[in-house]
């Protein structure tokens, strides 16, 4: 069933004695998100579109997104969405935009895809300097299969498939692929963000607003890291998820510009 969408004459007018705080964007579907409460996609799907929104460029944007939970994206973005394999995101999003330059092509993956199956495609799509933004969405986990371990979790966490916490001698370090992209010549800008709390949110509109201006001036990669929660994969409420995020994620993923053009603020 589809909610319809109140119009602007709903709203009570700057001349009745109140400002228009929020609406939501056209750029978003009139469906109900269906992710697991206090998830961060659901925020971040958001900010993507108010940032889209904003710019005025709905009809020339493009999203590619793989399997995991970030496949259901196009069931909420209003703009042209096309699905890849899993890890594929950027292999795609690459072609789209060599064929359709003039086009704002973003990926939105999730650490199981971008930082595991789709390592080499993440790796060379940046190092190639290709003209996309990637969001990537880092909880730690693989949230939508069951909550297995990913490159990105931490050592010592807790998941389905390492029930005794992540052992370093059998499952290695976990991968900062932010700060490894930042060694590479294409990457442009990479970022690392949350949406914890409402400085974060807007910290990651104006990341995600620079990195479509840099892509219309045909800068290179942006990367826009999210470090985000999972209560459902993580067995807490969303309240403990965010005090998980403080205390645990953000040492090991500081948040902040790892890599920005020269001068740039």
């Amino acid at each position: 069933m589809s909610i319809e969408r109140p119009s602007n004459h709903d709203f009570p007018s700057e001349a009745e004695g109140m400002d228009l705080v929020y609406c939501r964007p056209e750029t978003l579907t009139d469906l109900p998100f269906h992710y697991c409460p206090g998830c961060s996609h659901s925020v971040v799907h958001r900010v993507l579109m108010e940032v889209v929104d904003e710019l005025n460029i709905q009809d020339k944007t493009i999203g590619v997104a793989p399997v995991g939970c970030s496949v259901f994206a196009y069931h909420y973005m209003n703009v042209d969405m096309q699905e890849a394999a899993h890890g594929r995101a950027t292999a795609v999003a690459t072609g789209i935009k060599r064929v359709l330059p003039d086009r704002f092509v973003f990926s939105y993956q999730g650490d199981g895809d971008l930082a595991a199956i789709g390592t080499a495609e993440t790796i060379h799509t940046v190092n190639r300097g290709e003209n996309i933004l990637m969001v990537f969405i880092n909880n730690g986990i693989y949230g939508m299969t069951g909550g297995q371990m990913a490159p990105t979790t931490l050592v010592g966490q807790v998941t389905t498939t390492s029930p005794y916490g992540r052992q370093v001698e059998f499952a290695g370090h976990p991968i900062k692929i932010a700060d490894m992209l930042t060694q590479l010549p294409g990457a442009y800008y990479v970022t690392r963000q949350a949406v914890h709390n409402p400085n974060g949110v807007r910290k990651l509109k104006k990341a995600l607003t620079k990195s479509f201006q840099y892509q219309k001036e045909g800068k290179g990669t942006c990367f826009v890291e999210v470090v985000s929660n999972c209560p459902s994969g993580w067995k807490m409420t969303p309240v403990e998820t965010v005090k998980y995020l403080e205390e645990q994620m953000f040492p090991l993923y500081p948040l902040g510009d790892l890599k920005k053009p020269d001068g740039a603020k």
